[in-house]
């Protein structure tokens, strides 16, 4: 049991308020003037609402607050049509608002067309599972169609909803709305009262998890296991937290677990397959997904998950025969199609771009698919040299990204200018007396798609390297740092230093302590020789904190010329992390940044960072190998000129490229969309276009004449 004061209750009281970028949260703005708006509404006076919102949706067209409820007003006064062209406009601003989805089934359910209702409560509670009134909806509908085994899964989520404290109710629709501040402070609340209480534990930690809080989020999820070992719901949520943490080897061990109580589940086989499979056993892990897909024949998930574990593993043709057996058994699933377009050396049949093109025309593919396909039909084109329907699929993707994404990029600057504000170099000097003195890692920081998993694999193939993932580490440090900032002593003016102020604070002991932490939490990805990789592009932001704790690594800058750096993250899509990649200018304003924080660091640590400059690996694999290789107090090693024989795991999208000889036949390859980068040329800023020698607009291409395509592959 956890008891007030214990460290579990520490950890639910601890949560801060950090953005899941690490930047600090935007205070929620509340107006009055809606609160009242919404109060007519409840009294029924759907006349004088509608009057009051139209002047607010008139000055502010994307008000989504106003959408809403203009939508429910037009609703209640039979004004179906209106309701719903309100409401499109709604999700096309937030795609997963899961009260818009809900107000559309009301809308469709009051039209007398039920089939149309029950898709849109569908759609609903999966983007927030809290929405009583959807789950009701669904339910009546089911029953009224007889069927029965579709109605007592919706009847159990309604009871599991029946029977939360209504604060957890409160708190689970407030995550699904993205109100992580006002959900985690009534998690906090309720654990003072009920401090044992399982799901409001396992709630604060899916909020801590969100936010990147992940030792604290762990921690909950541990305690509330141990509590209740046979609940499902956080024994699975344990399992995923343990992997966001790399803690391959105890989330396998519990896998394991889960699957022992049923070992016929195919959800539980599944999640032990994806467990196994970070731990490098592939074979066990494609064993386990051909029995899920013996129970569940075809499923498209398992069927990708499969080719994922066949790429991640080289097998570029058994990868490919799993994502088309997942395309033939449900063509819209958007995963698959992007998954193709992703091997980056896969060229898309006409009969596929025609399948693709007929679901993108589909006015009901879900929004996480309508993202994939856009992604993927960008390729597609871009194989054939339609370079203008090629940008506008990449845009389309980017823009339905964005849509989901809070990302602030004058926010994120002002972050990285306060790592120069309190990084002096009389302040960095501190790590060389106090932090941990082992020279075992090897940081490779840049932006993504800069050349980082080439220069992975290069000095992976070294004897005395060994390569792992790009390690969570260092950013979760930030965030400790940053969440014990706010909460500990106030400084001078009354306030808690906050990161990255709060690193001037750290004693001696403090510095040495984190640096030997770092290296015992990534032990369990190395392989026993004497240094190892961390390729985390985005701890660039962070050098000033590896130096202090482990002064002696050593940090390489992958660098790659802004314009084709920028154009390959905007047409590549990132899992996660990566939210200035979704808008042209946002890039190119992350890659100033980015340049002036680097030449920052050079003049703070002088030949600290050792920059590779992609087009010169490229240019003369060699001589970079060799000054890599020298920056790292290595010998020289052919094996390095050979990197693309090296047989190891590789899960980054260059997977398939990084076992390809280097060519330099697509370094200019950005040239061909030049036309459409316009924003990104001009955010990168004068000094940054006088050092790369960017000229300023060009011309619109003639598309219709030929452009030279690579016959060759460029590693990104």
């Amino acid at each position: 049991m956890i008891e007030p004061g214990s460290p579990a209750s520490a950890a639910a009281t601890s949560l801060r308020g950090d953005a899941p970028d690490g930047s600090a949260p935007r205070p929620a703005r509340e107006s009055p003037t809606l609160a009242s708006i919404q109060a007519g509404i409840v009294a029924k006076q759907y006349q004088q609402a509608l009057a009051e919102l139209k002047p607010i949706l008139a000055s502010e067209p994307g008000n989504t607050d106003a959408l809403y409820m203009s939508a429910v007003c037009r609703r209640y006064r039979g004004e179906f049509g209106e309701a719903l062209a309100l409401l499109e406009k709604l999700k096309a601003l937030t795609p997963e608002n899961g009260r818009a989805h809900q107000e559309e089934g009301h809308a469709y359910r009051d039209m007398g067309r039920p089939e149309a209702a029950l898709a849109a409560y569908v759609r609903a509670c999966r983007f927030n599972p809290a929405l009583v009134a959807s789950w009701r909806g669904q339910l009546q509908i089911l029953a009224n169609r007889g069927r029965g085994a579709e109605a007592a899964q919706v009847k159990s989520q309604l009871n599991y909803l029946r029977g939360l404290p209504q604060p957890l109710v409160s708190a689970l629709d407030l995550i699904h709305q993205g109100k992580l501040l006002k959900a985690e402070d009534i998690c906090r609340k309720f654990l003072r009262q009920v401090p044992h209480h399982v799901e409001a534990m396992r709630l604060l930690a899916d909020i801590g998890a969100r936010f990147g809080v992940l030792t604290d989020a762990e921690f909950l999820l541990e305690s509330a296991h141990g509590i209740e070992p046979r609940n499902v719901r956080v024994h699975i949520d344990y399992i995923q937290i343990l992997r966001k943490r790399q803690k391959f080897a105890a989330a396998l061990d519990q896998a394991r677990r889960l699957l022992e109580t049923d070992p016929e589940h195919p959800q539980f086989q599944s999640i032990c397959a994806i467990e196994t499979m970070q731990t490098g056993d592939y074979e066990t892990a494609l064993a386990l997904l051909d029995k899920v897909l013996e129970r569940i024949p075809g499923d498209p998930v398992t069927l990708t998950s499969k080719g994922h574990a066949h790429k991640t593993r080289g097998e570029y043709d058994r990868s490919v025969a799993a994502y088309q057996a997942a395309l033939e058994s449900q063509p819209r699933h958007g995963e698959a199609w992007y998954a193709l377009s992703n091997l980056k050396v896969y060229k898309f049949s006409d009969s596929e771009l025609k399948a693709m093109r007929a679901q993108a025309a589909s006015g009901e593919l879900p929004h996480g698919d309508r993202v994939h396909l856009s992604f993927a039909l960008g390729k597609a084109f871009e194989d054939r040299k339609d370079f203008a329907a090629s940008f506008a699929h990449y845009a389309e993707g980017n823009r339905l990204k964005k849509a989901l994404s809070s990302y602030d990029a004058d926010q994120m600057t002002a972050e990285l200018r306060a790592q120069r504000r309190v990084c002096t170099a009389e302040m960095l000097a501190r790590g060389e007396q106090s932090g941990h003195p082992a020279p075992d890692p090897i940081f490779i920081v840049g932006l993504p798609r800069a050349g980082s998993t080439l220069l992975e694999q290069i000095l992976s193939s070294h004897s005395q390297v060994d390569g792992t993932l790009e390690l969570p580490n260092i950013p979760s440090l930030s965030q400790q740092l940053r969440r014990r900032g706010r909460g500990g002593p106030g400084g001078p003016s009354g306030k808690a230093p906050d990161y990255p102020d709060i690193l001037a604070t750290l004693s001696e002991k403090e510095l040495g302590g984190f640096g030997r932490q770092y290296l015992d939490d990534t032990r369990i990805h190395r392989r026993g020789a004497p240094l190892f990789i961390d390729k985390m592009p985005n701890n660039f932001r962070h050098i000033g904190l590896i130096h202090l704790i482990l002064p002696k690594a050593k940090i390489i800058d992958a660098r790659r010329h802004p314009m084709a750096c920028g154009f390959s993250g905007f047409k590549q899509l990132f899992a996660e992390g990566q939210e200035f990649t979704y808008d042209l200018a946002d890039l190119g304003q992350y890659y100033r940044d980015y340049v002036e924080l680097m030449d920052y660091w050079d003049e703070a640590l002088p030949g600290k960072v050792l920059r590779v400059q992609h087009e010169e690996v490229v240019g003369d694999l060699e001589a970079q190998v060799r000054r890599i290789l020298n920056h790292c107090g290595l010998d020289f090693e052919p094996a390095c000129l050979e990197f693309h024989r090296t047989e190891r795991a590789v899960r980054t999208p260059s997977s398939e490229q990084v076992r390809q000889p280097i060519f330099t036949s697509g370094l200019d390859y950005w040239r061909n969309y030049e036309s459409w980068l316009g924003p990104l040329r001009e955010a990168l800023g004068g000094a940054v276009r006088a050092r790369f020698h960017i000229a300023g607009a060009s011309p619109p291409q003639n598309l219709a004449a030929p452009v030279p395509q690579p016959a060759e592959v460029s590693h990104e």
